[in-house]
């Protein structure tokens, strides 16, 4: 199995990237947290992955701490949630966050994430709230993506919106969503955040 993969990125996308490891390209799909800290195009990048293997595809899922890829193998193991739900979570709240959210009880924030009805938000819940229990904030140290200070220019807004239809909010919700946040000296994380806010108000 592939645990982690260190080489150079090729292409991004919202929710997924090609990392060129020695010639050879794997597709790597992402929560959007990780997308929005990606380093430039040819710039060295490290993802912690987790392989799904099934009979008609290999696919890999890539997060920037190793904790993070744990927390989404938590979430995997939760009948009814599979790896595109879990991704959506993660994209929606951040690690600690959904902690919180899970230590307290929180059934409306996993409501708002896309694909997650009060059913399924009341099964993680109940799930995860002791497997969750010993998990402390110093677990989730950072070890985060390095950012490269000669990026390109980059339309932030536009990425931030295509991030949001990725994780699968419809074009007219993401872009209401967009009109009402000042973009000035916000990136694709604050503008993807500060959306995400938005829609929970």
């Amino acid at each position: 199995m592939i645990g982690r993969l260190q080489g150079v990125l090729a292409e991004k996308q919202p929710s997924w990237v090609i990392l060129d490891v020695q010639g050879v390209g794997y597709e790597v799909d992402l929560p959007l947290s990780v997308f929005a800290g990606l380093p430039a195009l040819n710039e060295p990048l490290t993802l912690w992955i987790h392989q799904v293997i099934r009979e008609d595809a290999n696919l890999l899922y890539g997060f920037a701490r190793l904790e993070d890829r744990q927390l989404f193998r938590e979430l995997i193991k939760v009948s009814g949630i599979g790896p595109k739900v879990a991704l959506a979570i993660l994209s929606s709240l951040e690690s600690r966050q959904l902690l919180t959210v899970i230590q307290e009880g929180d059934l409306q924030s996993l409501t708002r994430v896309p694909g997650i009805g009060k059913k399924t938000a009341e099964r993680l819940l109940v799930d995860l709230k002791d497997r969750l229990k010993s998990w402390q904030p110093q677990q989730m140290a950072k070890l985060e993506l390095p950012m490269d200070a000669q990026q390109p220019k980059t339309d932030h807004r536009a990425e931030a919106e295509a991030a949001l239809i990725a994780l699968g909010y419809k074009p007219t919700e993401a872009s209401r969503a967009l009109s009402g946040i000042d973009p000035e000296g916000k990136d694709t994380q604050a503008l993807i955040k500060a959306a995400l806010q938005s829609v929970s108000r």
